[in-house]
């Protein structure tokens, strides 16, 4: 048994380190040392199809530690997936090659999430998880059963998010959940003991996770520690001790196998000693055969699985309702709430325009909310959620806890897993918290909102600490992801349509805190937000000046322009709800917006750089770039020089 699995992971291991020694970068170890423990996994017990990789009941198999990523390349390839080829191997690293420095998400190729920000890998996982559990309950458990792997180092245990995830994953019970723990002591600076001294097993335990400590090149134990996974009543950390760089003389258990090619003279002493007698990146034809009979069995178990649940899955037509009857029930009923609002046309917060929005749309079974403990004051749970619980994941709301970082992992791993469409609130100031997770979304195109409340200085009493001035420019600068700031219900239900109607990148909609007076008070059947910014009121038809804000401080640039034409003197506003959709416009659209007048002035309650763009050499930008006050929000305003009489005379000024 022993050599069988052993030549089976050599075959990883050298793989990994002649891809690694070819484009001269990458991290040879992790493979070398983790080979035994996945090629008992994907031998003996993982749920996987290479012939169809995104079958939906798939276990899921993340490489949180993605620095050593030729191990699933290499288990994709062996296993006889046609996303990864040996060409593709040889060109690790290099341009466009699928075989990229760290996991990178592609579709339907075994590649499951985009990993290398230590720690994502495991919050994606627990994400994984708790959708398959809410899939389970509600198409039953002949459909969906599945478990869910995750490959996971020192590293990823170090970052502070592994806490927030692991603790959330064993609150709820997550009992399909599955962590391999790559327990081999090593960190790109030496020893893990330079830095930690951490008890896993009570770590764990204190989580309400079981935990198991095995050799991690023994195969029997391997072997039998994930066989007590796969039944047991919690989520479960296999910790696999390991050596770094397994097979090499000189540099196994060392840092200098980690980040580094081995080098060609230690490559030959190490097929020395492990007995590997070919040339670079040949795998002998029996092992190969057996490595993909492993694939080609895996597949035919898949079929005869699918064919069980074939007429089934037809209840899964909810996950992206087009044109069929939910979603017509839900437009009327938007267009319902939005005629209501517009008889009274009372001040409202943007953050309760969208509670009311959220209230309509919980009829889409395919939206899961959440909050990272502030739903009362983010307004992300409605009277009609019902609250996701460890053994009931029959709801449609997840309380995450104070744990804003994991919450948007978490939600990464939710919309990966099969078209869920989770959304997630927290005050704005705290998306710094959030952004390393949704820079990955962003980057693997997926359909995650983020309700981030308390948008501005208009929050008031609670200060510098909690008024965002930065985050909105540091949100916009991330690439395909949408910004949307409203300014109102009409804005903020149409800024809501358009997120859950965007398929190829998340979505951030910040809200106010402070009520406010609506700038639209007529309805449209025209989704004007999904332009990104439009005319909401001229004063004249001789204007000189274009004035652009986006969210509270529309209500201010109308009543700028209202008073600047007592005087004669007549503008234009301009509320640019998503800068991002307004980039995307034609030519001719962005000059009708712009350049129809000289002066061009924006208006936001935030950092003022970002917006010269629109407003050129001779505008004008009103904005904050210092720290906010604590006081009563319309004192801070006038502190800040956000009043109509100061950017009056500002503009009167410059005319």
């Amino acid at each position: 048994m022993s050599k069988q699995y052993r030549d089976l992971a050599n075959c990883i291991r050298f793989l990994s380190i002649d891809a690694v020694q070819k484009a001269n970068s990458g991290h040879p170890g992790m493979p070398m040392g983790m080979a035994d423990v996945a090629t008992v996994l994907f031998k003996d017990f993982l749920k996987f199809n290479p012939k169809n990789p995104s079958w939906l009941n798939r276990d899921r198999f993340v490489l949180s530690a993605g620095h050593g990523s030729m191990l699933l390349y290499s288990l994709l390839y062996l296993t006889g997936y046609k996303s990864v080829s040996l060409n593709d191997i040889k060109n690790f690293r290099q341009m466009d090659s699928i075989c990229a420095g760290h996991p990178e998400y592609h579709p339907n190729t075994g590649i499951e999430t985009t990993t290398g920000p230590l720690g994502q890998g495991i919050s994606n996982a627990v994400g994984f998880a708790l959708a398959e559990e809410i899939l389970k309950k509600k198409l039953g458990k002949k459909i969906i059963d599945h478990k869910t792997y995750v490959i996971a180092g020192d590293g990823c245990l170090m970052e502070g998010i592994s806490h927030e995830a692991l603790s959330l994953a064993g609150h709820l019970k997550l009992k399909n959940l599955i962590l391999l723990f790559d327990n081999n002591s090593i960190s790109i600076d030496g020893p893990t003991n330079l830095a930690v001294s951490d008890d896993h097993n009570k770590r764990f335990k204190s989580y309400g996770w079981d935990f198991i400590n095995i050799n991690g090149h023994n195969y029997k134990e391997i072997f039998k520690a994930l066989k007590k996974a796969q039944k047991s009543n919690k989520p479960i950390a296999i910790s696999c001790k390991t050596t770094i760089g397994y097979g090499s003389p000189n540099k196994g258990g060392k840092a200098s196998s980690h980040g580094s090619p081995l080098g060609e003279e230690e490559i030959k002493l190490v097929r020395n000693k492990l007995k590997w007698n070919y040339k670079p990146f040949e795998i002998p034809n029996d092992l190969i055969n057996e490595w993909k009979s492993i694939g080609i069995k895996a597949s035919n178990k898949a079929e005869k699985n699918k064919k069980n649940y074939q007429k089934s899955i037809s209840k899964l037509s909810w996950m992206v309702p087009k044109n069929n009857q939910i979603k017509n029930t839900i437009l009327k009923d938007i267009e319902k709430a939005k005629e209501e609002y517009l008889k009274n046309l009372e001040p409202m917060a943007t953050r309760k325009s969208s509670e009311k929005f959220l209230d309509i749309i919980t009829k889409l079974p395919n939206v899961i909310g959440g909050s990272a403990d502030l739903a009362g004051s983010n307004n992300t749970k409605t009277k009609n959620h019902k609250i996701i619980k460890r053994n009931n994941f029959s709801g449609n709301y997840i309380h995450y806890g104070v744990r804003e970082h994991a919450m948007c992992g978490i939600m990464n791993g939710i919309s990966l897993h099969s078209g869920l469409i989770p959304y997630g609130g927290t005050f704005l100031i705290f998306s710094d918290y959030c952004k390393p997770s949704i820079r990955l979304a962003a980057m693997m195109k997926q359909k995650v909102i983020y309700v981030f409340t308390h948008d501005s200085i208009g929050l008031g009493e609670d200060g510098p600490t909690h008024q965002p001035i930065e985050q909105l420019t540091s949100l916009r600068s991330i690439p395909n992801l949408k910004v949307f700031r409203p300014a109102d219900l009409i804005e903020t239900f149409e800024c809501w349509q358009e997120a859950l109607e965007s398929e190829n990148s998340p979505s951030v909609i910040a809200l106010t805190r402070q009520g406010m007076n609506p700038i639209r008070v007529k309805n449209s059947a025209e989704n004007k937000s999904s332009l990104g910014a439009y005319e909401v009121l001229r004063s004249g038809d001789d204007i000189k000046i274009t004035i652009i804000s986006s969210g509270s401080e529309a209500v201010l640039a109308c009543d700028i322009c209202h008073k600047l034409a007592t005087e004669n003197i007549y503008s234009k506003v301009i509320s640019m709800p998503c800068q991002e959709l307004f980039d995307q416009q034609s030519k001719n659209y962005k000059d009708k917006i712009l350049n129809e007048t000289e002066i061009v002035i924006s208006i936001e309650a935030s950092e003022t750089n970002y917006w010269k763009k629109y407003t050129g050499n001779n505008g004008l930008n009103f904005g904050i770039n210092d720290f906010g006050k604590s006081a009563p929000y319309k004192e801070i305003y006038n502190h800040f020089g956000l009043d109509s009489d100061n950017i009056i005379k500002k503009i009167k000024e410059r005319l």
